[in-house]
Protein backbone atom coordinates (compact mmCIF):
# COMPACT_ATOMS: atom_id res chain seq x y z
CA UNK A 1 0.00 0.00 0.00
CA UNK A 2 3.02 2.49 1.20
CA UNK A 3 4.42 1.64 -2.23
CA UNK A 4 1.19 2.35 -4.09
CA UNK A 5 1.29 5.90 -2.54
CA UNK A 6 4.72 6.65 -3.28
CA UNK A 7 4.63 5.55 -6.81
CA UNK A 8 1.15 7.85 -7.21
CA UNK A 9 2.88 10.81 -5.63
CA UNK A 10 5.86 10.72 -8.04
CA UNK A 11 3.46 10.28 -10.54
CA UNK A 12 1.74 13.00 -9.40
CA UNK A 13 4.49 15.29 -9.16
CA UNK A 14 5.83 14.09 -12.66
CA UNK A 15 3.07 15.52 -14.03
CA UNK A 16 3.14 18.79 -12.19
CA UNK A 17 6.81 18.91 -13.54
CA UNK A 18 5.60 18.43 -16.74
CA UNK A 19 2.90 20.80 -16.76
CA UNK A 20 5.09 23.42 -15.26
CA UNK A 21 7.73 23.16 -18.04
CA UNK A 22 5.28 23.39 -20.55
CA UNK A 23 3.66 26.39 -19.49
CA UNK A 24 7.19 27.87 -19.00
CA UNK A 25 7.58 26.77 -22.92
CA UNK A 26 4.17 28.40 -23.81
CA UNK A 27 5.27 31.63 -21.86
CA UNK A 28 8.78 31.94 -23.59
CA UNK A 29 7.05 30.84 -27.28
CA UNK A 30 4.83 33.67 -26.98
CA UNK A 31 6.70 36.00 -25.97
CA UNK A 32 8.84 35.34 -28.73
CA UNK A 33 6.10 35.21 -31.30
CA UNK A 34 5.27 39.24 -30.04
CA UNK A 35 8.53 40.13 -30.83
CA UNK A 36 9.41 38.19 -34.24
CA UNK A 37 5.70 38.12 -35.86
CA UNK A 38 4.59 42.06 -35.57
CA UNK A 39 1.28 42.78 -37.48
CA UNK A 40 1.66 43.99 -40.91
CA UNK A 41 -1.62 46.76 -40.19
CA UNK A 42 -1.99 48.34 -36.95
CA UNK A 43 -4.01 47.91 -33.77
CA UNK A 44 -7.32 50.17 -32.81
CA UNK A 45 -9.04 50.53 -30.14
CA UNK A 46 -12.76 49.18 -30.24
CA UNK A 47 -15.16 48.54 -27.43
CA UNK A 48 -12.23 48.60 -24.17
CA UNK A 49 -10.06 45.76 -26.54
CA UNK A 50 -7.25 46.45 -29.25
CA UNK A 51 -8.24 45.04 -32.74
CA UNK A 52 -6.13 44.55 -36.16
CA UNK A 53 -6.80 46.12 -38.98
CA UNK A 54 -5.19 45.71 -42.53
CA UNK A 55 -5.57 48.72 -45.03
CA UNK A 56 -3.64 48.76 -48.12
CA UNK A 57 -4.36 50.56 -51.74
CA UNK A 58 -6.48 53.16 -52.82
CA UNK A 59 -9.81 54.18 -54.30
CA UNK A 60 -13.53 53.30 -54.16
CA UNK A 61 -15.50 51.16 -53.37
CA UNK A 62 -13.48 50.05 -50.52
CA UNK A 63 -12.91 46.27 -50.05
CA UNK A 64 -13.35 44.63 -47.02
CA UNK A 65 -12.67 41.07 -46.39
CA UNK A 66 -14.40 38.94 -43.84
CA UNK A 67 -13.28 35.55 -42.61
CA UNK A 68 -14.73 32.29 -41.95
CA UNK A 69 -14.69 30.87 -38.74
CA UNK A 70 -11.49 30.37 -36.90
CA UNK A 71 -9.34 32.14 -39.74
CA UNK A 72 -7.70 35.66 -39.58
CA UNK A 73 -6.87 38.06 -41.75
CA UNK A 74 -3.85 35.98 -43.03
CA UNK A 75 -6.74 33.86 -44.97
CA UNK A 76 -6.68 36.75 -47.56
CA UNK A 77 -2.82 36.75 -48.27
CA UNK A 78 -3.16 35.25 -51.59
CA UNK A 79 -5.75 37.87 -52.92
CA UNK A 80 -5.45 41.16 -51.07
CA UNK A 81 -2.30 42.13 -52.63
CA UNK A 82 -4.23 41.80 -56.34
CA UNK A 83 -7.61 43.99 -55.20
CA UNK A 84 -5.32 46.08 -53.72
CA UNK A 85 -3.96 47.01 -57.22
CA UNK A 86 -7.72 48.77 -58.28
CA UNK A 87 -9.01 49.53 -54.96
CA UNK A 88 -8.81 49.77 -51.45
CA UNK A 89 -8.60 46.72 -49.84
CA UNK A 90 -8.79 45.92 -46.09
CA UNK A 91 -8.45 42.63 -44.20
CA UNK A 92 -8.66 42.30 -40.53
CA UNK A 93 -9.02 40.63 -37.63
CA UNK A 94 -12.01 39.62 -35.35
CA UNK A 95 -12.04 40.03 -31.62
CA UNK A 96 -10.03 36.60 -30.30
CA UNK A 97 -8.78 36.00 -33.35
CA UNK A 98 -5.02 36.71 -35.08
CA UNK A 99 -3.73 39.90 -33.50
CA UNK A 100 -7.49 41.18 -32.38
CA UNK A 101 -7.69 40.67 -27.98
CA UNK A 102 -10.57 38.75 -27.39
CA UNK A 103 -13.71 40.28 -25.97
CA UNK A 104 -16.59 39.26 -23.90
CA UNK A 105 -19.51 39.85 -26.48
CA UNK A 106 -21.66 37.15 -28.08
CA UNK A 107 -19.74 35.75 -31.57
CA UNK A 108 -23.11 36.62 -33.24
CA UNK A 109 -23.22 37.44 -36.76
CA UNK A 110 -24.58 41.18 -36.02
CA UNK A 111 -22.04 41.29 -32.80
CA UNK A 112 -19.40 41.39 -35.24
CA UNK A 113 -21.10 43.20 -37.74
CA UNK A 114 -20.83 46.10 -35.03
CA UNK A 115 -17.57 46.18 -34.11
CA UNK A 116 -16.74 46.07 -38.03
CA UNK A 117 -18.19 48.96 -38.23
CA UNK A 118 -16.88 50.65 -35.31
CA UNK A 119 -13.44 49.42 -36.45
CA UNK A 120 -13.64 50.94 -39.92
CA UNK A 121 -14.83 54.22 -38.94
CA UNK A 122 -12.37 54.52 -35.53
CA UNK A 123 -9.02 53.13 -38.87
CA UNK A 124 -10.72 55.99 -40.79
CA UNK A 125 -11.73 53.71 -43.57
CA UNK A 126 -14.20 55.02 -45.57
CA UNK A 127 -17.08 53.91 -47.52
CA UNK A 128 -19.09 53.04 -49.73
CA UNK A 129 -18.12 49.11 -49.23
CA UNK A 130 -17.81 46.17 -50.98
CA UNK A 131 -17.79 42.98 -49.11
CA UNK A 132 -16.16 39.67 -49.20
CA UNK A 133 -17.19 36.97 -46.58
CA UNK A 134 -16.04 33.64 -47.10
CA UNK A 135 -18.02 30.54 -44.95
CA UNK A 136 -19.22 31.82 -41.57
CA UNK A 137 -18.26 35.29 -42.92
CA UNK A 138 -21.10 35.18 -45.59
CA UNK A 139 -23.54 35.60 -42.42
CA UNK A 140 -21.51 38.19 -41.14
CA UNK A 141 -21.76 40.75 -44.59
CA UNK A 142 -25.02 39.84 -44.54
CA UNK A 143 -25.68 41.12 -41.36
CA UNK A 144 -23.46 44.45 -41.73
CA UNK A 145 -25.69 44.87 -44.63
CA UNK A 146 -29.02 44.55 -42.88
CA UNK A 147 -27.78 46.76 -40.29
CA UNK A 148 -25.75 49.39 -42.51
CA UNK A 149 -27.48 49.31 -46.11
CA UNK A 150 -26.64 52.81 -47.43
CA UNK A 151 -23.01 51.60 -46.43
CA UNK A 152 -22.73 48.48 -48.66
CA UNK A 153 -22.35 49.22 -52.23
CA UNK A 154 -21.45 45.36 -53.57
CA UNK A 155 -20.75 41.41 -52.23
CA UNK A 156 -18.94 38.52 -53.02
CA UNK A 157 -20.01 35.59 -51.20
CA UNK A 158 -16.63 32.97 -51.03
CA UNK A 159 -18.54 29.45 -50.61
CA UNK A 160 -20.65 31.36 -47.90
CA UNK A 161 -22.34 28.65 -45.73
CA UNK A 162 -26.38 29.15 -46.41
CA UNK A 163 -28.76 30.21 -43.25
CA UNK A 164 -30.69 27.01 -43.63
CA UNK A 165 -27.49 24.93 -42.62
CA UNK A 166 -27.43 26.27 -39.43
CA UNK A 167 -30.68 28.12 -38.65
CA UNK A 168 -32.92 25.43 -37.42
CA UNK A 169 -29.93 22.83 -36.05
CA UNK A 170 -30.41 19.03 -35.97
CA UNK A 171 -30.41 16.74 -32.89
CA UNK A 172 -26.61 15.72 -34.56
CA UNK A 173 -25.55 20.02 -35.18
CA UNK A 174 -26.74 20.64 -31.50
CA UNK A 175 -24.46 17.82 -30.09
CA UNK A 176 -22.00 18.94 -32.21
CA UNK A 177 -22.31 22.40 -30.64
CA UNK A 178 -21.60 20.99 -27.05
CA UNK A 179 -18.88 18.60 -28.18
CA UNK A 180 -17.37 21.11 -30.03
CA UNK A 181 -17.48 23.33 -27.14
CA UNK A 182 -16.08 21.04 -24.80
CA UNK A 183 -13.03 20.63 -27.41
CA UNK A 184 -12.72 24.28 -27.85
CA UNK A 185 -12.02 24.81 -23.77
CA UNK A 186 -9.78 21.70 -23.86
CA UNK A 187 -8.02 22.59 -26.82
CA UNK A 188 -7.09 26.17 -24.61
CA UNK A 189 -5.87 24.40 -21.97
CA UNK A 190 -4.00 22.21 -23.66
CA UNK A 191 -2.82 25.54 -25.20
CA UNK A 192 -1.92 27.20 -22.29
CA UNK A 193 0.68 24.23 -21.26
CA UNK A 194 2.45 24.35 -24.61
CA UNK A 195 1.41 21.00 -26.03
CA UNK A 196 -0.73 22.55 -28.90
CA UNK A 197 2.61 24.49 -29.54
CA UNK A 198 4.45 21.48 -29.80
CA UNK A 199 2.18 19.76 -32.15
CA UNK A 200 2.16 22.98 -34.22
CA UNK A 201 5.81 22.75 -34.22
CA UNK A 202 6.13 18.91 -35.06
CA UNK A 203 3.55 19.45 -38.22
CA UNK A 204 5.37 22.38 -39.64
CA UNK A 205 8.48 20.16 -39.47
CA UNK A 206 6.90 17.71 -41.62
CA UNK A 207 5.75 15.28 -38.73
CA UNK A 208 1.75 14.61 -38.25
CA UNK A 209 2.04 11.86 -35.62
CA UNK A 210 2.17 13.85 -32.53
CA UNK A 211 -1.16 15.90 -33.92
CA UNK A 212 -3.05 12.75 -35.52
CA UNK A 213 -2.58 10.89 -31.92
CA UNK A 214 -3.62 13.52 -29.98
CA UNK A 215 -7.36 13.70 -32.76
CA UNK A 216 -7.89 10.06 -32.74
CA UNK A 217 -7.98 10.10 -28.97
CA UNK A 218 -11.16 12.76 -29.57
CA UNK A 219 -12.52 10.29 -31.60
CA UNK A 220 -13.37 10.37 -35.58
CA UNK A 221 -14.72 14.16 -36.34
CA UNK A 222 -11.94 15.53 -34.33
CA UNK A 223 -9.67 13.57 -36.66
CA UNK A 224 -11.06 14.72 -39.65
CA UNK A 225 -11.26 18.38 -38.82
CA UNK A 226 -7.23 18.26 -38.08
CA UNK A 227 -6.56 17.08 -41.00
CA UNK A 228 -8.70 19.39 -43.26
CA UNK A 229 -7.12 22.10 -40.81
CA UNK A 230 -3.44 20.68 -41.40
CA UNK A 231 -4.04 20.28 -45.07
CA UNK A 232 -5.31 23.95 -45.48
CA UNK A 233 -2.18 25.72 -43.37
CA UNK A 234 0.02 24.21 -45.92
CA UNK A 235 -2.10 25.91 -48.79
CA UNK A 236 -0.22 29.37 -47.12
CA UNK A 237 2.36 30.97 -48.45
CA UNK A 238 5.62 30.03 -46.67
CA UNK A 239 6.26 33.18 -44.94
CA UNK A 240 2.73 33.31 -43.78
CA UNK A 241 2.52 29.51 -42.04
CA UNK A 242 4.49 30.49 -38.59
CA UNK A 243 2.26 33.43 -38.40
CA UNK A 244 -1.04 30.72 -38.53
CA UNK A 245 0.95 28.23 -36.26
CA UNK A 246 1.65 31.07 -33.27
CA UNK A 247 -1.78 32.38 -33.68
CA UNK A 248 -2.70 28.45 -33.04
CA UNK A 249 -0.65 28.19 -30.23
CA UNK A 250 -2.38 30.52 -27.99
CA UNK A 251 -6.01 29.61 -25.66
CA UNK A 252 -7.80 33.07 -27.17
CA UNK A 253 -8.61 31.27 -30.56
CA UNK A 254 -10.10 27.74 -29.36
CA UNK A 255 -11.90 29.76 -26.84
CA UNK A 256 -13.03 32.22 -29.50
CA UNK A 257 -13.81 29.87 -32.39
CA UNK A 258 -16.20 27.81 -29.64
CA UNK A 259 -17.98 31.02 -29.01
CA UNK A 260 -18.63 31.05 -32.38
CA UNK A 261 -20.03 27.82 -32.83
CA UNK A 262 -22.10 28.23 -29.93
CA UNK A 263 -23.72 31.01 -31.43
CA UNK A 264 -24.25 29.39 -34.78
CA UNK A 265 -27.58 29.24 -34.39
CA UNK A 266 -28.49 33.11 -33.94
CA UNK A 267 -26.18 33.74 -36.58
CA UNK A 268 -27.65 31.74 -39.16
CA UNK A 269 -31.29 33.46 -38.09
CA UNK A 270 -29.67 36.82 -38.55
CA UNK A 271 -28.44 36.06 -41.86
CA UNK A 272 -31.48 34.62 -42.98
CA UNK A 273 -33.49 37.74 -41.33
CA UNK A 274 -31.40 39.63 -44.44
CA UNK A 275 -33.80 38.02 -47.32
CA UNK A 276 -33.23 40.93 -49.77
CA UNK A 277 -30.27 42.61 -50.90
CA UNK A 278 -32.41 44.96 -53.89
CA UNK A 279 -30.19 45.74 -57.00
CA UNK A 280 -26.93 45.25 -55.32
CA UNK A 281 -24.35 43.96 -57.54
CA UNK A 282 -23.60 40.27 -55.91
CA UNK A 283 -21.30 37.35 -57.01
CA UNK A 284 -21.33 34.04 -55.11
CA UNK A 285 -18.19 32.18 -55.43
CA UNK A 286 -18.45 28.65 -55.04
CA UNK A 287 -15.77 25.35 -54.66
CA UNK A 288 -17.34 22.63 -57.09
CA UNK A 289 -17.11 20.37 -54.36
CA UNK A 290 -20.53 20.35 -53.28
CA UNK A 291 -23.59 17.98 -53.39
CA UNK A 292 -26.91 17.69 -52.62
CA UNK A 293 -28.17 20.03 -50.67
CA UNK A 294 -25.52 22.24 -50.34
CA UNK A 295 -25.62 22.85 -54.07
CA UNK A 296 -28.83 23.58 -54.39
CA UNK A 297 -28.01 26.41 -50.95
CA UNK A 298 -25.14 27.63 -52.73
CA UNK A 299 -27.35 28.40 -56.17
CA UNK A 300 -30.67 29.86 -53.95
CA UNK A 301 -27.88 32.34 -52.22
CA UNK A 302 -28.07 34.67 -55.83
CA UNK A 303 -31.61 35.38 -55.10
CA UNK A 304 -30.59 37.85 -53.16
CA UNK A 305 -30.27 40.24 -55.26
CA UNK A 306 -32.03 40.49 -58.73
CA UNK A 307 -28.34 41.03 -59.49
CA UNK A 308 -27.29 38.12 -58.34
CA UNK A 309 -24.47 35.61 -60.46
CA UNK A 310 -23.01 32.22 -59.51
CA UNK A 311 -19.88 31.00 -60.55
CA UNK A 312 -18.16 27.57 -59.63
CA UNK A 313 -14.71 27.62 -59.41
CA UNK A 314 -13.29 24.55 -61.07
CA UNK A 315 -10.56 22.08 -59.06
CA UNK A 316 -11.39 24.44 -55.63
CA UNK A 317 -12.52 22.74 -52.29
CA UNK A 318 -14.25 24.79 -49.68
CA UNK A 319 -11.26 27.59 -49.43
CA UNK A 320 -11.58 28.71 -52.66
CA UNK A 321 -9.14 31.97 -51.59
CA UNK A 322 -6.49 29.74 -51.55
CA UNK A 323 -7.51 26.92 -54.32
CA UNK A 324 -8.21 29.99 -56.77
CA UNK A 325 -7.22 33.33 -55.37
CA UNK A 326 -7.30 34.23 -58.93
CA UNK A 327 -11.62 33.57 -59.45
CA UNK A 328 -11.86 35.40 -56.64
CA UNK A 329 -9.49 38.37 -57.66
CA UNK A 330 -11.50 38.59 -60.46
CA UNK A 331 -15.03 38.33 -58.94
CA UNK A 332 -14.28 41.48 -56.72
CA UNK A 333 -12.77 43.27 -59.52
CA UNK A 334 -16.33 42.59 -61.67
CA UNK A 335 -18.39 44.01 -58.29
CA UNK A 336 -16.08 47.16 -58.05
CA UNK A 337 -16.76 47.65 -61.65
CA UNK A 338 -20.31 47.46 -61.42
CA UNK A 339 -20.19 49.38 -58.19
CA UNK A 340 -18.04 52.30 -60.02
CA UNK A 341 -20.33 52.49 -62.83
CA UNK A 342 -22.76 53.15 -60.80
CA UNK A 343 -21.58 55.47 -58.84
CA UNK A 344 -20.90 57.25 -62.09
CA UNK A 345 -24.11 57.50 -63.51
CA UNK A 346 -25.45 58.71 -60.27
CA UNK A 347 -22.85 61.43 -60.30
CA UNK A 348 -23.66 62.34 -63.60
CA UNK A 349 -27.55 62.64 -62.94
CA UNK A 350 -26.79 64.77 -60.04
CA UNK A 351 -24.54 67.35 -62.02
CA UNK A 352 -27.35 67.39 -65.07
CA UNK A 353 -30.48 68.07 -62.82
CA UNK A 354 -31.23 71.85 -63.54
CA UNK A 355 -30.55 74.19 -60.73
CA UNK A 356 -33.75 75.57 -58.82
CA UNK A 357 -33.55 78.87 -59.78
CA UNK A 358 -37.63 80.03 -58.82
CA UNK A 359 -37.04 83.28 -55.76
CA UNK A 360 -39.01 82.31 -52.65
CA UNK A 361 -42.96 83.55 -52.48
Amino acid sequence: MHAAITILVIFLCFLLVLALAGAVYQIVGTWRDRRRLLPPGRLVRVNQRWMHIYVTGEGAPTVVFESGMGASCMSWTRVQPTVAQFTRAVSYDRAGHGWSEAGRDPRTAKQIARELRVLLHAAGVPGPFVLVGHSFGGYVIRAFAGLYRQDVAGMVLVDSIHPAEWETPTPGQRRMVKVGLRYAWAAAWLARLGFVRLCLTRVAQGSTGLTSAVARAFGADVTSAVQSIVGEIRKLPAPNVPVVRAFWSQPKNFLSLGQHVAALPVSAAQAAAVNSLGDLPLIVLSGDHHEAPEADWQSDLTRLSCRGVQLVASNSGHWVHFDRPDLVAQAIRDVVAAVRSTLQVESSEETTQPANTSLPG
